[in-house]
């Protein structure tokens, strides 16, 4: 342990002597360091730091004024990564998580079975595929082909949706309201643009009682076009059916990307899009169901990487409402701002990788508690080192100083791809994009792929870490996974 020795000057004594004083008193103090209280030592896949690059080295950089940083919602907590293989192939990986703890996956299988959903019951220990299966043709998928997987698990009425893409011009939307143990028939969710690409779905509460369900359920697909923008689409009745697709952003503001993020729904009643507006990274509200939005630039100050990702800015709500955005600098490094009034304006945005980390791509984003949030990403800590599969924990956000806890997934003799240029193009089984959840417990839960495994789904979660929903406690204990539960 460090030790900050300080001196006190004592009350001056006379001595018998008229002149001569007593020599000061040295007083040693020692500093309280919150990392001593760890049972086990620091994995070398776990970095304690604060934002824009700046480590924790020492108990003083714990002290600001005499203060101790670390210490409430701010204190650190043991935090170890791990991954489970899902055992079958992925491609842009998604994944939801319902409230009885099942971990739906998408399981990219292309043209003559269609996209899968594979389920854990058992926190990744072990995976079933669920189909949904043909009624007639049962090993093949119901529908037959899927350019782009995508699932998403409603919140708040715990609906699983499979939403797949076929041959960019429609949209299939299937559900399952027992954690996939069955499924609805493929509902069309076509649209009026060509092509139907890039789809995110999202819901949130009908507050306003607009429809016959419990949420709205909002899709956007990209439309090939920046003139035209991404365009967004809206249901009433769960899923069964869709309004017209209208523009995703305020008529009459022009657009400079069709291409957006995942959508992600608030308590509230407000859905939040993210993709560059021509200013910078942005947000794109609506506060009436998806039918009508408004334009929110973060920043003009930190631009958007430039490269096949440069329109993936990640959003995710809080419980209560705040809302997170996280995207790629044009650097190639991950950056997350907060807005505490629905994106009318942001805080300075945070540069959240830890120092050793140099180069990342594929942001993803999810928040649980009030000021707890996770975000995931993939990087390098060295050139042509490999890339690893990241996700930072904040338990709290509005803190001035607050704590970031990064974790790698993956060992680093195991990278999760050897291309040198992962972070900046499309790349195997990441596809365009990643995705990142938490539990009901509060554990977090990244979607990725193993390369070198042959394009493998993975899911990463931590063995040991906060709760980032309830209580700020340690979680129970997971099994050591890794490269073992690769097939």
């Amino acid at each position: 342990m460090r030790k900050l020795i300080a001196l006190l000057l004592v009350s001056l004594m006379m001595s018998s002597i008229p002149g001569c004083f007593s020599e000061p008193e040295v007083e040693e103090i020692q500093l309280e360091n919150p990392f001593d209280n760890f049972s086990n030592e620091i994995p070398i896949t776990t970095f304690y730091h604060f934002p824009n690059g700046t480590w924790i080295n020492g108990t003083e950089d714990m002290y600001i004024n005499g203060s101790l940083v670390l210490e409430g919602n701010n204190s650190p907590f043991f935090t170890e990564a791990t991954y489970y293989s899902i055992g079958y192939t992925t491609f842009e990986p998604t994944i939801g998580i319902t409230s009885n703890g099942a971990i739906i996956f998408t399981n990219y299988r292309g043209t003559g079975d269609g996209t899968h959903m594979i389920r854990s019951m058992d926190y990744g220990q072990n995976w079933e595929d669920v189909g949904p299966f043909n009624p007639v043709f049962p090993d093949t998928g119901q529908v037959p082909s899927s350019n782009d997987p995508y699932v998403y698990v409603d919140k708040w009425t715990n609906r699983i949706v499979k939403f797949d893409m076929h041959a960019l011009t429609a949209m299939f939307v299937e559900y399952s309201d027992d954690d996939g143990n069955s499924w609805s028939i493929p509902y069309s969710a076509e649209g009026y643009y060509s092509p139907q690409d890039h789809q995110s779905i999202a819901s949130m509460p009908d507050v306003d009682n607009l429809g016959i369900y419990d949420t709205i359920f909002v899709f956007c697909i990209n439309t090939g076009s920046s003139a035209l923008g991404p365009q967004c689409s809206r249901s009433l009745n769960g899923g069964l059916s869709w309004d017209i697709q209208r523009p995703g952003y305020p008529i009459g503001t022009p657009q400079c990307s069709g291409l957006h993020g995942h959508l992600a729904g608030g308590n509230d009643g407000t859905i939040y899009r993210g993709n560059p507006s021509c200013d910078g990274p942005a947000v794109y509200r609506s506060m009436d169901g998806g039918y009508t939005w408004t334009e929110h630039t973060i920043t003009t100050e930190i631009g958007m990487q430039d490269g096949w990702h440069s329109h993936e800015v990640a959003t995710a709500v809080d419980e209560e409402n705040n809302l997170y955005a996280m995207w790629i600098s044009e650097e190639h490094m991950p950056y997350v701002a907060y807005s505490r009034d629905h994106g009318d304006t942001w805080s300075d945005p945070w540069m959240v990788a830890p120092p050793n980390v140099t180069e990342t791509g594929f942001p993803t984003i999810f928040a649980g508690e009030e000021g707890r949030v996770v975000f995931g990403y993939i990087g390098e800590e060295v050139d042509e080192g490999g890339w690893n599969g990241y996700m930072g924990i904040v338990t709290d956000a509005f803190n001035e100083n607050p704590l970031i806890t990064t974790v790698a997934v993956n060992q680093p003799d195991d990278a999760l791809d050897e291309d040198d240029d992962c972070g900046d193009k499309r790349c195997g089984g990441f596809g365009d994009f990643i995705d990142i959840e938490i539990d009901d417990e509060g554990r977090p839960w990244i979607a990725l792929a193993h390369n070198p495994a042959g394009e493998i789904g993975i899911v990463g979660t931590v063995m040991h870490g906060p709760a980032l929903y309830g209580d700020l406690t340690p979680l129970s204990p997971l099994p050591i996974g890794g490269w073992d539960t690769l097939p």
